[in-house]
């Protein structure tokens, strides 16, 4: 091991250099304050790492995203959401026999409590699905008593299978109670994909038939969204489960951050930038716009704060928007908008230069949209899949005997002490 040399006046203090099996070395400043009674300061957490894992590992200038070592455009070509659900959780890629064994089990926890239903009715009709997302994870702890003791490894995978399970069954009531359609039992002869499918737009008088084009599409979207390492809403959920908080409280936190529109919320605002533009036509009016430094107007779906090389995860959705596209035979000017500017930022000098090439968030909402999702429903769908990883990461926490409770400093730059004044005489 070797160490930095951290020199501060008079003081020396030498810190170990930590290297993981893959990406840049970690200096540790743990003893950094004991010692100097100095700390670091890193808005944002860019330059910091707050944990180990094990779990995903992504090298933003390389354009690489692996889960377990496995490369994610693999994954979402050849395996299923379930599949990538138990790799992320168990550290291996099942056998047949362990596959189907989680897959059963998933399928047995995905009913809801009936009293949540009534628990739905006490949205508004027009409540965000993911308001009703974070409430009604949230009220799952008061309904399943029997797995919110965090120390109990079986507790903590009960809980994992749980919330695995249940949020697809969620996220359909949520978009049902919306349109104002009565809620669908789940049908565990279905995937985990095609369950959800059948939820969301089946209707009790009907057959529903999934189709297995946009079905597979779906699963993909799951699996390229279910977890992308230490993120706002990841980092939310380990904050929060560092305090002790119960599974559910931690998944909701997630959802919280995750409805932001600079984490999750990026494809609906790319999405609502391509039904401003309109049409093909007015695209060089909003490229220049673009350009102009002067502007406030950004193109929303390019680029990424972590991948500075083309999205791994965009790739994929390409290939997928085109198949769903393909499937649907739809004629929508926002998708030939999008087309456009896809083809212009490809081959323009100006996005290539900076690096901004289409992301995973242009592409996912051009696919929903298509399918037949609401904007509104983006972000909720985001949370479905990356429900996975957030439990992944919350257990692998829970593990790990060097975790201790979040507790970031700060530069303090407000007044110093003070005498207080009464009322009359300020």
């Amino acid at each position: 091991m070797s160490n930095a040399n951290l020199t501060m006046g008079d003081k020396a203090l030498d810190l170990p250099v930590l290297s993981g099996s893959v990406g840049p070395d970690v200096v540790d400043i743990r003893k950094l304050y004991g010692a100097t009674d100095m700390f670091t300061y890193d808005p944002g957490f860019t330059s910091t790492a707050s944990c180990r894992s094990a779990i995903t590992y992504i090298d933003g200038e390389q354009g690489i995203l692996l889960h377990r070592g496995y490369p994610i455009d693999q994954l979402a070509d050849k395996s299923s959401f379930m599949e990538v659900a138990a790799l992320l959780l168990h550290g291996e890629l099942p056998n047949k026999e362990e596959l189907d064994k989680f897959t059963y089990t998933i399928s047995r926890h995905t009913m809801l409590h009936e009293q949540l239903a009534t628990f739905f009715r006490g949205f508004r009709r027009d409540a965000h699905p993911m308001a009703i997302m974070c409430g009604v994870v949230g009220a799952l702890s008061s309904f399943y008593h029997d797995s919110t003791d965090i120390t109990d490894p079986k507790q903590r995978e009960i809980a994992s299978h749980r919330l695995i399970a249940k949020m697809p069954t969620i996220a359909a009531m949520a978009y049902k109670y919306s349109i104002g359609q009565p809620f669908l039992y789940p049908d565990n002869s279905l995937s985990y994909t095609g369950n959800f499918l059948r939820m969301t737009f089946g209707v009790p008088a009907e057959d529903y038939v999934v189709n297995p084009i946009i079905e597979k599409a779906m699963d993909r979207i799951f699996i390229l969204h279910a977890d992308h390492e230490q993120n706002a809403s990841t980092s939310t959920v380990r904050l929060a489960g560092s305090s002790g908080a119960n599974p559910f409280a931690c998944i909701a936190a997630g959802i919280a951050c995750l409805w932001g529109p600079a984490h999750g919320g990026a494809n609906e605002a790319a999405l609502n930038m391509l039904r401003e533009i309109g049409h093909v036509d007015r695209i060089p009016e909003y490229i220049a716009r673009a350009k102009d430094k002067d502007d406030p107007f950004r193109l929303m779906g390019f680029g990424h704060r972590v991948y500075k090389n083309f999205d791994p995860r965009a790739k994929v959705m390409k290939e997928t928007a085109d198949e769903v596209l393909r499937e649907l035979n739809i004629s929508d000017p926002v998708l030939d908008v999008a087309k456009e500017l896809e083809r212009i930022a490809l081959s323009d000098s100006y996005f290539i230069d900076k690096k901004l090439y289409p992301n995973v968030d242009f592409y996912s909402g051009v696919i929903l949209n298509a399918i037949g999702f609401p904007t509104e429903m983006f972000t909720a769908l985001f949370a479905l899949a990356r429900t996975v990883g957030w439990v992944a990461q919350w257990n692998e926490m829970i593990a790990d005997p060097e975790q201790k409770i979040g507790r970031p400093r700060q530069l303090y730059t407000g007044a110093t002490q003070r005498d207080y004044v009464g009322v009359n005489a300020r």
